[in-house]
């Protein structure tokens, strides 16, 4: 049974699962602090999450950072393109046609999408995806 994306039960397995793999993901060459908020989501209201990998893998997580590098707003459907299905052209995509604001240090976001993942963060991802409705 899986859940949809960003609701509170989908943060709770995602966080399950980062806890039973806590090292996956964790030689992301670059460290960032990025706020976000997904637009359009399926409750009606914006979600507020923060993106961060200054303790070494990927962390989502619900609320605001201080001082975070960057700002990022993108639209539900887009965000979930990109966390869940890893689609980098999702994210081209989306920037060109005003779906991804960005404010702050874009070059951070880019080394982050440019970074290329381990074979235990693609593995991470697919458990990501099949709790994912």
């Amino acid at each position: 049974m899986g859940f949809q994306f960003l609701s509170d039960e989908w943060i709770t397995a995602v966080k399950s699962l980062r806890d039973e793999h806590p090292d996956v993901g964790s030689s992301i060459p670059v460290t960032v602090r990025m706020n976000l908020v997904v637009t359009e989501a399926p409750a009606g209201s914006d979600i507020i999450a923060h993106v961060d990998t200054t303790n070494g893998p990927l962390v989502v997580e619900v609320g605001h950072l201080e001082d975070p590098d960057l700002h990022v707003t993108v639209d539900f459907v887009t965000a979930r393109a990109l966390l869940v299905e890893g689609n980098p052209q999702a994210a081209m995509t989306a920037f060109m046609t005003g779906k991804i604001r960005v404010e702050g240090d874009l070059a951070k976001l880019m080394a982050v999408q440019g970074a290329a993942p381990d074979p235990a963060a693609l593995a991470f991802s697919e458990k990501i995806r099949e709790l994912t409705d």
